[in-house]
Order: structure tokens, then sequence, then C-alpha cells
């Protein structure tokens, strides 16, 4: 078993010691304490006869030991507060020097009932609903669907907020890719894999290797703290399964030991995420060359990392070469699992790039990313189209004559400007 204090929910003896004489019933304390003893049985973690007492420190080797993760809880606190500082000290004036204006809004003229119907029962109401509520407000079915139109586009993030969240990440993947690469570069293990499993479990922790680690940890965990305040994008599900899968990988390869095949997991994401981020920061600017050309290169390496050496590196040598010279043991199982799960979401993301490659090939021109929401028109949802087909200059017909109480003078004048010109100031 693994000596008590050293997994993350240890206890202290004194606690346990009270809990045991408590009485019939075991008290909170023992029931942690055999909760602990069970969670950090060998079998789960390490392969047969192996045992934790040789993970101990001595001679001067360090060890990863359960209990130095903790550390990353404060470290993904105080990510974020250096995220909201460069956000508004260096993304913001940045978004500005590159030239990137969020679009004015229309604001929406203030409606109790519709705004609380927004807020409980959705920002989309079905057609029966709207027309429920229009009667409820005095206003026509087309003026209802307008306001949920309007309101829904000043929920959306602006360019700013989305650059400002972009170059944070960016700043960071890079940094990640970077040190990763300067921790690793002398290791055999990031040349051939097959050395991840050299006198498996007893390897000794480098310092550097930690504090990268940790730092990756700590950027994920901070990240699902920010989830709520994060751009939502369609793809949110899957970032979400992403980020706990990621910490999962995190936290039972640094406590199992699995350090050398987590260190190249690690890196291999990094080569591709700062590339992604580069991409979008340059999308929402007028650099449209420089966006086009990183979204090439990051697919590229998007593909090879994810899609050739991933398969064909990680999962090969963590399926078949882990376990030449030693047993299966549930760790194997576990960490595999993890790491297919990982590879499910590299296929769903590469489906999404290509679409995007094939609409780039098509227009010459990297498009909106296929994840982010748009704002509405007045045109969307398919109204106004089904009365007023466009015409072959694809120009808006504009509507036939109506009664004048139908939709009053503003409506009339809408119907004179449905050509798309404006009148001159």
């Amino acid at each position: 078993m693994r000596p008590e204090g050293e997994g993350l929910v240890g206890l202290a003896d004194g606690e346990v010691r009270s809990g045991e004489g408590a009485g019939s019933a075991p008290g909170p304390a023992r029931m942690l304490s055999n909760l602990n003893e069970w969670l950090w049985q060998e079998r789960f973690w390490l392969p047969p006869n192996n045992s934790w007492a040789q993970l101990e420190d001595r001679d001067g080797l360090v060890y990863a030991h359960p209990r130095d993760l903790l550390a990353s809880l404060p470290l993904a606190l105080a990510l974020v507060v250096v995220r909201i500082v460069f956000e508004r000290f260096v993304g913001l004036p940045l978004s500005r020097w590159l030239g990137v204006r969020d679009r004015s809004r229309r604001q929406v003229r203030p409606n109790a009932v519709l705004e609380k119907h927004f807020l409980v029962e959705g920002p989309r109401p079905e057609e029966s609903q709207l027309a429920l509520l229009a009667a409820q407000c005095g206003l026509t079915l087309r003026q209802t669907q307008r306001w949920f139109r309007v309101r829904r586009n000043q929920d959306r993030p602006c360019l700013t907020q989305k650059f400002c969240e972009a170059s944070w990440r960016f700043v960071f993947y890079l940094c990640s890719f970077v040190g990763g690469a300067c921790v690793l570069y002398h290791e055999s293990w990031l040349w051939a894999p097959v050395n991840c499993w050299d006198n498996y479990p007893e390897q000794a922790l480098k310092p550097a290797l930690y504090w990268w680690y940790l730092l990756e940890l700590s950027f994920y965990i901070s990240l699902v703290m920010t989830l709520p305040f994060d751009i939502r994008r369609k793809d949110f599900k899957e970032q979400v399964v992403h980020h706990f899968v990621t910490i999962l990988l995190i936290t039972f390869s640094y406590s199992a030991n699995l350090l050398r095949i987590g260190s190249l997991v690690l890196l291999l994401h990094d080569a591709s995420d700062y590339l992604l981020e580069a991409c979008k920061m340059f999308n929402y600017t007028r650099f449209r060359l420089a966006c086009d050309a990183l979204f090439v290169v990051f697919s590229l390496v998007f593909f090879y990392t994810r899609l050739v050496l991933f398969p064909t590196q990680i999962l090969y040598t963590t399926y078949y070469e882990s376990i030449i010279n030693r047993g299966p043991f549930f760790g194997y199982y576990f960490f595999n699992a993890l790491l297919g799960l990982l590879q499910l979401l590299h296929v769903f993301w590469s489906c999404l790039i290509l679409r995007m490659l094939y609409n780039f090939t098509r227009k010459g021109r990297m498009e909106k990313d296929i994840r982010s929401d748009v704002e509405e028109t007045d045109s969307s949802e398919g109204e106004p189209d089904a009365e007023h087909p466009p015409l072959k200059n694809g120009a808006v017909r504009g509507p036939r004559a109506a009664p004048e109480d139908a939709e009053g003078p503003r409506s009339r004048a809408a119907g004179r400007l449905a050509n798309g010109h404006t009148p001159a100031s």
C-alpha cells in the first residue's frame, strides 16, 4: 500500500486514530482513510511485482509523487490572474494596433416579457411561442422575431474578445512547446519512444520535466475554471471532454510515473496548438494572406502530429511495446483508453479542418472558423427570403404593395430600401 499521506487525499495519523475509537459506526476520517488505501493499491497504478517502496526518494534520486500535483491548484488560479492582466494590457492594445475593430450592434428595445423568455426559456423560441409572445407584447410576428435576433447578436462575443483569448493561448502554447522541446531535446525517448519503458517504473524525475508537467496541468485546470466565461463554439462539448481527458492523462501519468510517454503526448499537441491560435489572431485582422498561409501550415502539422505520429508512435508503443517485458495491469488499460478517446477527438477535429480546407480550395481564402457562430441579419432564419426571393444579379426583390397599416411607415421605408441601397446622407 502507498504510505499514509502519499496520496492526494492522504490523512494525518491522528485523524485516523480518532476515527477508529469513535464507536461502532466508522467516522468520516476512517471512511476517507479506507478510500485512500483502496485508491492507491499498487495493482491499479504499477505493473505486477512492483511496489510504491521502489519509488521512494533515495540516494539523491527523486521520483514523482502524486502529492506534488497539489501545487497545480494555486498555480491554476495564478494563471487565471495572469490571463486577465495579459488580455487587458497586452491583448487589447495589440488588437487595436493590428486594426481589429468590433462591429457596431443594434440594441434591442427593452421588453420585460421577451427578456424573461430569452433568459429563462431560451434564445430560440418555437413558432407557436413567438406568436403567443407577440400577442402578449402587442407586436407583430416579424417584430418579435427581429427582437430575438438582435438580442442573440448582443450576447455573441466581439472580435476584440476573440482576439484577446486567442492571443493568450497563443503565447502559452508557444512558450510551452518551446520549453518542452528544450526539456526533451537531449532525452533518448524523444527520438525513440520505445525507450520510455526502459527500467519502468523506476525512472527518476528531473526538475525541468516536473515544472513543465506542472505548468501544463495548471493551464488546463485554468481553462476548466474559465469555461463559463470563455467564447462558446459549436464544439464546446468536445472541448470540455478534451480538457477533462487531458487533466486525467496528466494526473494519472504523473502518479504512475508514466512521465516519459506523457511528455511526448504533451509535446505533440503543443506543436500545432500555437499555430491554430496564431491563425485565429490573423483571421480577426486584415492580414488575410498571413492567415491563409498559417492555416495551411497548421493543417499540415495537425494532420502529421495527430493522425500520423500519434497513432504510429504513441499509441503503438503504449499498446504493444509497454508490455513486452511486463504484464498488463489496470493502469495500462485505463491509460490506453484515455489515449484512444483523445484520438477520437483528433479524428473529429480533422473532419472539421478538412471541411475548412475544402472551402479554402474553392474560394481561395480561409473563411470563418466553422465552429464559430455568426451574427444573424434581418434575413436570417429564412423569413424574408421566402417572401422576397433574390434576383439573378443577387439583389433582393422588394415587397409588393401592402396596406399602410400593415407595419407602419417604417415598413414602407424598408420596402423602398430592400434592394440594398441606402439613401444619401
